[in-house]
Order: C-alpha cells, then structure tokens, then sequence
C-alpha cells in the first residue's frame, strides 16, 4: 500500500487548498426593471431578456 513518504506541511496543504471558499455569484441589473438577476438569464420580475419580453407576466390579482 502506498503511503506518503514525507509529512505534508502546513504551508503546502494551505497552498492546494487555496481556492477552496465560496465565490459570490454574478448579479446584473435588468436593463428593463432594474431587479439583480444572473446575467444572460431571463428577467423573473418583468419577463424581459435582451432587451424583447419573451415571457408574459399575468397581473396578480389580490
């Protein structure tokens, strides 16, 4: 069975893992609305990609 010859240090294993953490995701404002969505995805809020409505939103009725 293999084993490591040498322990591995502090410094080294603190080196590999150095992109180890969670990255903030990308946040657009929507060139219609102005809500935060995730860019090149259709707008939630108002329907709208790319500057066309592709999605049509249903007024709520209360």
């Amino acid at each position: 069975m293999a084993v490591p010859q040498r322990r591995t240090s502090k410094t080294r294993k603190r080196l590999r893992r150095t992109h180890f953490y969670l990255k903030q995701p990308t946040m657009v404002a929507c060139a219609h609305c102005g809500a935060m969505i995730a860019p090149h995805k259709v707008c939630p809020e108002c329907g709208y990609y790319d500057g066309k409505q592709v999605i049509v939103k249903k007024a709520e009725s209360k």
